[in-house]
């Protein structure tokens, strides 16, 4: 199944302030998450980031928060962001079935987010190289078992070059010159 534009979301759990020292490639998940939201942005598909227990983990890495200044955050106790009523109701009133799903920790909060979009009868596309936790095995494990119960690992250029389609257009220009062009030269690692 391919990502269809009209019908994507990107959800960013959880890449809070306090959380991400402890994080393995926290740094790396921050910036491909600034970049598929910009990308997001420009081409009108919503953005949301959960915050968990911001009094204790802090809010959004501020980061996120310039990048992105029209996503809609949202604060939740449950470690699965689809567990929160506002959250799941707001979700269906979208109409958006394609979620892609970033964020930390990878094993607790992203997982349980997946397999509760997955319930649900979403489409899951776990962004491979902005999903992390402390420990890099345990994002290995969680990206397996999301797999497993049918999620859809990609990169944010399959995400990307799927959301855009073809290459005549302005909009491809544009996008190429000031997000894609960009990345291309920049190492990432995967899980």
């Amino acid at each position: 199944m391919r990502m269809v534009l009209e019908d994507s979301l990107v959800m960013v759990v959880d890449l809070q302030a306090r959380l991400l020292p402890v994080i393995d490639g926290g740094e790396q998940a921050v910036t491909e998450a600034v970049w598929l939201g910009r990308l997001a942005t420009q081409l009108e598909v919503p953005v949301w980031l959960t915050e968990q227990y911001p009094a204790g983990l802090g809010h959004s890495d501020p980061r996120l928060l310039e990048a992105l200044p029209h996503a809609r955050c949202w604060q939740k106790s449950h470690f699965g962001a689809l567990d929160e009523p506002s959250l799941a109701e707001a979700l269906a009133a979208s109409g958006r079935r394609q979620i892609v799903l970033c964020g930390a920790e990878a094993h607790i909060c992203v997982l349980q987010t997946a397999l509760g979009l997955l319930e649900a009868g979403y489409a899951v596309f776990w962004l491979d190289e902005a999903t992390v936790s402390r420990r890099r095995d345990e994002a290995r494990l969680a990206r397996q078992r999301a797999v497993q119960a049918g999620a859809v690992a990609v990169s944010a250029d399959m995400v990307a070059y799927e959301w855009l389609k073809r290459c005549d257009d302005a909009r491809f220009k544009d996008i190429h010159r000031r997000l894609l062009r960009e990345r291309a030269v920049r190492p990432l690692a995967f899980s």
